[in-house]
């Protein structure tokens, strides 16, 4: 049975998750996963990759016409050896070592990339960041910092566009083989499924002011997001 007050906590955690998702193209995984870490662990990753579906195609229906096609292959092409790896990981490794691994790694990347000159994603660099996401998401349901990071430079429409294209292949791949792990619960999928309205609302919000966002504060706060997230999931249980 669902609590009614943890539900109005992850209700408000998604719906504002949502409505940052939906704004600047990351950020719904980087606040629903530690609520859900804290109130109710079982449910993750699945729940939380089952919501990111709807969000996902909502914004990649959106701004269809910027999607980066070529990237996104390439992308989806490191997704699969890496989601692999991330059920391996589930499976081996603790909670606590792997986000410590995986914060440590989010960390690096934006201070690289505070450093880094512009440069457009290419092939080499999209299959490395499929393959990170592949492991990070399967493993964690958290998996938009290294897809941020690698468009960061992009105009907004493109990155909202892309990260939530290539978000949505991703997650079909992390729940089949998680299903076919069997890791998949009927309380995972009803907790998805009652969190679907507040993810909606949030996401019909962001359109107010996803058109209103300068490429200059888009990237600070794909960066901002990615240096709370890791810096997060480093800290002690």
């Amino acid at each position: 049975m669902i609590d009614p007050t943890t539900f109005a906590i992850l209700a408000l955690a998604t719906g504002l998750a949502a409505f940052i998702q939906g704004a600047i193209g990351i950020g719904f995984a980087l606040v629903v996963a530690p609520v859900l870490g804290v109130l109710e662990p079982q449910l993750l990753p699945v729940a939380l990759l089952v919501l990111m579906l709807p969000l996902n195609l909502f914004v990649a229906l959106r701004e269809r016409d910027a999607i980066d096609w070529r990237g996104s292959a390439w992308i989806s092409a490191g997704r699969l050896p890496g989601t692999l790896l991330g059920l391996w990981i589930l499976v081996l490794l603790s909670a606590e070592g792997l986000n410590q691994l995986v914060g440590a790694s989010t960390v690096l990347a934006v201070l690289v990339a505070l450093f880094a000159p512009v440069f457009r994603p290419g092939p080499g660099s999209c299959v490395s960041v499929g393959m990170i996401t592949g492991v990070t998401e399967t493993a964690t349901g958290v998996g938009g910092p290294p897809l941020a990071l690698l468009y960061q430079h992009r105009p907004g429409p493109e990155l909202r566009s892309t990260i939530a294209c290539c978000f949505l292949v991703g997650e079909l791949v992390s729940l089949a083989i998680l299903a076919i792990a069997g890791k998949v619960t009927m309380e995972q999928l009803a907790w998805a499924l009652a969190l679907v309205p507040p993810l909606l609302i949030g996401s019909v919000a962001s359109r107010m002011i996803h058109q209103r966002i300068d490429a200059r504060r888009l990237r600070q706060g794909v960066l901002l997001f990615a240096l709370i997230s890791g810096i997060w999931l480093m800290l002690p249980v």
